[in-house]
């Protein structure tokens, strides 16, 4: 039987097709609109009307946009609040403070929802960490995101890679020093956290090891939110992380 929830995936590629297989699989609802490409000479208002037809005609509640980020994910976002759905948005977050602060402020006006996929700060160890040494006081963080493989993204590797340790701070351990954060591709693999009090680590989380289901806990996190529970993981959030890795280049 199929759960209640009802998402559109916008995007046609590997990741797309990815998240439309783990919501099928966690029985909810799923239609694609992978043409999310704007037209050679479309304007940004045709553009918008155009996702927001396609968005309105899936009879979804939730736009997942499983692109990579650019000056289209604001219109996006944009099209899918127009459409009345709540939005899923694919890190690192590359708007504006300007933009943040009015997509932000337009959703919480239509009771809409905005997220960030976050997925690692959804570990538990991480939250153990949220749980236990929030807000990181006195604490040093560090971090490594290094790929065997290169780079398909175009994004400096600090964005790409870099987010998802800064996120694991923000959301953990904000007030943490940062000690270290290396990222780069084509590089023996290593994806690691670790904190560290007074020259002595208290905490080591080896991010190549997960098996845990964290994509589905932030799907369960979002549905949870719509239903009034917390969702920490918003654009504010993502603007956050963003100015941390600007501050790291």
């Amino acid at each position: 039987m199929l759960d209640g929830r009802s998402y559109v995936i916008l995007g046609r590629g590997r990741w797309a097709a990815r998240i439309q297989g783990i919501l099928q699989s966690e029985s909810r609802r799923v239609a694609s609109n992978p043409e999310t490409r704007r037209v050679s000479g479309e304007s940004d208002a045709a553009y918008r009307s155009r996702l927001t037809e396609a968005m309105r005609a899936s009879d979804a509640q939730i736009a997942w946009l499983a692109v990579l980020p650019g000056p289209h994910i604001p219109i996006m976002i944009e099209s899918a609040l127009d459409a009345g759905l709540h939005v899923v948005v694919e890190k690192p977050w590359q708007g504006s403070q300007r933009e943040t602060a009015s997509l932000t402020a337009r959703a919480k006006a239509l009771h809409r929802l905005i997220a960030v996929h976050f997925e690692y700060c959804l570990l538990e160890e991480v939250e153990r960490w949220r749980r236990d040494f929030h807000p990181g006081i006195g604490l040093r963080f560090g971090g490594h995101f290094l790929l065997r493989r290169p780079d398909h993204t175009g994004m400096p590797a600090i964005d790409n890679l870099g987010s998802h340790l800064l996120a694991i701070r923000a959301y953990g351990v904000p007030q943490s020093a940062v000690q270290e954060i290396r990222c780069g591709y084509e590089q023996l693999d290593e994806r690691c956290v670790w904190l560290e009090r007074r020259n002595t680590r208290v905490a080591f989380l080896d991010l190549l090891a997960n098996k845990e289901p964290i994509i589905q806990r932030f799907i369960a996190k979002v549905e949870a939110s719509l239903d009034g529970a917390e969702f920490p993981l918003n654009l504010e959030f993502a603007l956050r992380v963003a100015n941390d890795a600007e501050a790291l280049r």
